[in-house]
Parts: C-alpha cells; structure tokens; sequence
C-alpha cells in the first residue's frame, strides 16, 4: 500500500509541475516574437513526453498488478524464499539460485505469462531493472495474446 501511495503522490506531483511547466510555455508563445514563440513550443514539448511516460509507466504498473493478482488467486505468486543480510537486503547468491531456477522454468515453458512474471520478479530480486521490466512486458503481452516484445 505505501509503495501506491508513494506512486500517487509522485505522479500529482508530476502533473502539478507539467502545468506549471507548460503555463510558462504558453506565456512564451503568448508574448509573440519568433524566439520566444519557437522557446515556448520547445518548452511545452518536454511536459507532453513527461505525461506520455508517465501515462505508459502508470498503464505497465496497473497491468503488472492485475497480472499479479490473477497469479495470487491461482496460487502461483513466487515464495519469498530469499537469504537477506542483516540489514535487510536480499543475498546477492540466494538470488542468483532462485533467478536460475526461475530462467530454467521459463525456458521448458516460454509461452506461459506465469513463468515470465515469476522470471521478472527474480530479476527484480537480483537487481536487474531492466530485464525485470523486460520480462513483465513479455508476461503481459503473453497474458494479453498479444505477440510477446522481443529482447
């Protein structure tokens, strides 16, 4: 639930500052010489690409979770099984054996979502952020029926 909260709060913040962004741009345009008008339309470009991602970063995130929830009803979700450190991190070995398991999973059964999402979450547990992001889309598009993103 915090880690939502934190999303919400991040994301009002965002358009809050997107507004504020884009009101600056439209006042450049407004005063009307050409390079003002040519700042203000390069000034309201940059929060049209900040909305556009974070649009696509809020739809991924909802699909991950409804995918998550649908795994959790089957009893599919992946066990915590994972060595921590004495401050709470996760063992940097223990997740590299359970992200080789997971990959082994996923090779004997590359067109099941589950084993791409259970793949993404070790990648997520072995630090690997962008594989991890990787293999949701690919459990989504899956899920979906879609044809699966490459690598």
């Amino acid at each position: 639930m915090r880690a939502k909260i934190t999303y919400a709060v991040t994301a009002a913040v965002l358009v809050v500052y997107f507004v504020l962004v884009g009101s600056r741009g439209i006042l450049l345009i407004e005063t009307g010489t050409p390079v003002t008008i040519a700042f203000g339309v390069a000034v309201l470009v940059l929060p049209a690409i900040g909305l556009w991602f974070l649009w696509k970063n809020t739809q991924f995130v909802r699909r991950a979770n409804r995918l998550a929830a649908e795994l959790d009803a089957e009893g599919g979700l992946p066990v915590d099984e994972l060595k921590r450190t004495p401050s709470g991190r996760i063992d940097r070995d223990s997740a590299d054996a359970v992200f080789a398991q997971r990959k082994a999973e996923t090779e004997d059964a590359p067109d099941d979502w589950r084993t791409w999402f259970r793949l993404a979450v070790a990648y997520h547990d072995a630090r690997d952020t962008p594989r991890a992001r990787k293999a949701m889309q690919r459990a989504i598009a899956l899920h979906d029926g879609r044809p699966a993103p490459t690598a």
